[in-house]
């Protein structure tokens, strides 16, 4: 499989603000820069393997890949803060603010 530059600079850009994004949804798991983009590349897999089984297509393109690998990097970051055993973490974030 031969993959471009383009094509690689297109992953990690989804990764990155997938694992932004879902870093500011479920708060709390700062994992850094590096951490965020390969929960979101992670979170892409995921989310583009447990969506189709659900019935949700979310369509082609870039903007329809972020919040693809979005959803499944927040459903991931909750199975880690499950595992971890931090709770759900949404009580926090909404009493303080």
């Amino acid at each position: 499989m031969h993959m471009s530059s383009e094509s690689l600079l297109v992953i990690l850009f989804v990764g990155l603000v997938a694992g932004w994004l879902a870093g500011q949804i479920v708060q709390g798991t700062g994992f850094g820069l590096l951490g965020d983009i390969v929960i979101g590349i992670l979170g892409a897999f995921f989310g583009s393997w447990l969506l189709p089984r659900l019935g949700i297509h979310l369509g082609s393109g870039l903007i329809s890949a972020i919040v693809n690998a979005t959803i499944g990097a927040v459903l991931l970051l909750l199975i880690v803060r499950l595992v971890r055993g931090g709770g759900w973490g949404w009580r926090r974030s909404w009493w303080r603010r």
